[in-house]
């Protein structure tokens, strides 16, 4: 479970997707995830299905490992989708004690599941062709303009990105404390539901502690290599906003006019 955890994880590649700048990456993914919430009937959710996997195909990236992403949260999909198809009125189709199935349930809670699906997709693929370093360069480049009234953009968007980087990380040392412990006798996959979350309480001690450590060493080897903050400085490789960029933003602007008619004609 904890391996289907894609969040801050990088896939290497020279696809279009990957060459896109960062900045106008992080850009384009905003942009696509309030066409997402734009969407309201099933032929506008067909378009984004078509652009999202036309996207994974040119991004190169297997697309077992976007997939991968929902597992983690699939608990989180049903419930909200119970959620949805059962405390939403309208023609009732069915029904037993308070609990009511409508026929505008069924179709909210479709396209709730939808919604959810994509945008974990679309974070999942941002991050799978966007390294740690360019990232951070896009935030940062992004929160520029607060930098003229003293806000300290360079160490917040360095935070956010060794923070999104070491999700991976920790959660590879969370399954290696987890085998030892089952070595050892523990069990994390039987009894009810609060029994597995209690057995879950002494991974905690092991997992701090090693967390601490690689944060110690994180900061011993930026010292050592003279790190001082974003003042004055300077990127061996300078990001600039090319054709691709530009291509990219059309395509997108494109499909969001799409999908804003698709919604009229539904």
């Amino acid at each position: 479970m904890l391996r289907d955890i894609t969040l801050g994880q990088y896939f290497p590649g020279n696809s279009p997707v990957h060459r896109i700048d960062a900045m106008v990456k992080i850009i384009l993914a905003v942009l696509y995830m309030t066409v997402i919430f734009i969407a309201k009937s099933f032929l506008a959710y067909g378009l984004v299905a078509a652009f999202t996997f036309f996207v994974i195909f040119l991004s190169t990236v297997p697309i077992r490992f976007v997939l991968r992403g929902l597992k983690p949260l699939l608990i989180f999909i049903v419930f909200t989708a119970v959620l949805n198809l059962f405390m939403t009125g309208g023609t009732v189709i069915w029904q037993w004690g308070f609990l009511r199935l409508t026929r505008e349930g069924i179709i909210y809670a479709s396209l709730m599941i939808l919604r959810v699906v994509f945008l974990i997709m679309s974070t999942s693929l941002l991050t799978y062709t966007t390294s740690p370093i360019a990232l951070t360069d896009g935030i940062e480049r992004l929160l520029t303009p607060l930098g003229k009234i003293g806000f300290p953009t360079h160490e917040l968007a360095m935070m956010m990105s060794i923070a999104l980087r070491f999700i991976p990380t920790l959660l590879e040392e969370t399954d290696k404390i987890m085998k030892a412990q089952m070595a050892r006798g523990a069990d994390f996959k039987t009894g009810s539901l609060i029994k597995r979350a209690k057995a879950l309480i002494p991974l905690l001690v092991p997992l701090f502690i090693s967390a601490f450590r690689r944060a110690d060493e994180l900061a011993v080897a930026m010292e050592c290599r003279c790190y001082r903050g974003g003042k004055n400085r300077t990127r061996l490789h300078e990001s600039k906003v090319g054709r691709i960029d530009f291509i990219a933003l059309g395509i997108l602007i494109v499909f969001s006019a799409l999908v804003i008619l698709s919604n009229k004609s539904g």
